[in-house]
Formats: C-alpha cells, sequence, structure tokens
C-alpha cells in the first residue's frame, strides 16, 4: 500500500484497539464526507487532550490535574480500595454508580506472552497508599482471565503483609471476561457478593 494521505490515515486508525483495517477504512471515510470544519474541531480536541490529560499521580486514573477527582473527592471511603487493570475499567465501574471507595489502575496485569512483570505495572504507588495505613479493605477487580488471575494472586502474596481485608470479584463475572464489557447489573453482583481471599493469602 502506497504512502498517500488517506492511506496513512487509514493505518493509524487500524492502530486503535478493536479497529481493523475494514473498520479503519470505514472511519475514515466517513471523516473525509464530513464537514471539515468538524474534522478541524477533532483535530484540536485530539491536541487539546494530549496536551491537557496526564496520569493521576495517587491511582493511575486519567486527569486534567495531577490528583484526579475521584482521589480529590473527601465524600470517597478512602478505606476501601479497588484494584484494576485499565482506566476502562475503572470507568465502567464509575458508570455502574455502586462503588464509593478510591481505585487504583495497575495499567496492565501480568503476562508472560507479552514480557509483562511486575517492574511494568504501577506497584510503586499503591505499596505507599498501603504503607499510609489508611486502606483497610482491598478489592481486586481484576477480569476472569488466566492473567487476572494470577496477578490477583501475586497481588495477594503481596498485600498480605498488611493488616487489611483482601477480597475480590465473585457472580457475576464469567471465566474470560473482561470488565469493561460488562453491564452494569453484572458488576453491581460482583462487588456485592465478593468473596474473601484469605485462604490465598496464608
Amino acid at each position: 500500500m502506497s504512502n498517500t494521505p488517506i492511506n496513512d490515515l487509514i493505518h493509524t486508525l487500524s492502530k486503535i484497539p478493536g479497529v481493523g483495517p475494514r473498520l479503519a477504512q470505514r472511519m475514515t471515510l466517513f471523516l473525509l464526507k464530513n464537514d471539515k470544519l468538524a474534522i478541524n474541531q477533532l483535530i484540536r480536541d485530539l491536541q487539546n487532550a494530549c496536551q491537557r490529560v496526564q496520569r493521576c499521580t495517587a491511582c493511575g486514573n486519567l486527569s486534567e490535574s495531577p490528583v484526579c477527582n475521584i482521589c480529590s473527592d473527601p465524600g470517597r471511603d478512602a478505606s476501601m480500595l479497588c484494584i484494576v487493570e485499565s482506566v476502562s475499567d475503572l470507568w465502567a465501574l464509575e458508570r455502574a454508580r455502586f462503588f464509593h471507595g478510591k481505585y487504583h489502575v495497575l495499567e496492565g496485569v501480568l503476562s508472560a506472552i507479552d514480557n509483562t512483570g511486575p517492574d511494568k505495572l504501577n506497584i510503586a504507588p499503591l505499596m505507599r497508599r498501603m504503607h499510609s495505613g489508611e486502606v483497610k479493605e482491598v478489592i481486586i477487580g481484576l477480569s476472569a482471565t488466566l492473567e487476572g488471575q494470577s496477578t490477583m494472586f501475586y497481588l495477594v502474596d503481596l498485600l498480605k503483609q498488611f493488616n487489611v481485608r483482601l477480597s475480590s470479584l465473585a457472580q457475576g463475572v464469567p471465566i474470560g471476561g473482561e470488565l469493561n464489557y460488562l453491564d452494569n447489573a453484572t458488576l453491581s453482583a460482583a462487588f456485592l457478593d465478593r468473596r474473601e481471599l484469605a485462604a490465598y493469602a496464608l
């Protein structure tokens, strides 16, 4: 495929997760057929987001300030901390509006195939939060995949030194299921019926 502006745009769009070559072509056609004013607005919005959005220094969420609105909210229960794989999982749980604690985004899970070890996860800020003594319960809210479960066992072993309750999402999360694809009712049931992880911490 020759390097033309259209092919370059298709190639760039196809790098977005979930967007294959055909969908990238349809997106390109849609963008180019519409008013250029709308395209220019899209460009400005992308540039603005790239310049202003950053990672929350406390939890890893996306934010316009160094500390996100969830971490800085005095109304959130700081004694409950839910560990998630990605920002999209955090957003999924927030959409359900049933969890009123705080979050920690790992920015991935352990994976031998992807060469992702503990050093590539957002572990150091998590340990700082645990050493503060504010957290009383850690809910490990990872997807029910092999990588997610392996990461859960790693976290249990890492966190068992702290005098906190360890729990994980329970029924409602299918084996192999990813959190950001589940509906609000399923997520709510998984939270309410979360199971103790004391047995794994021995």
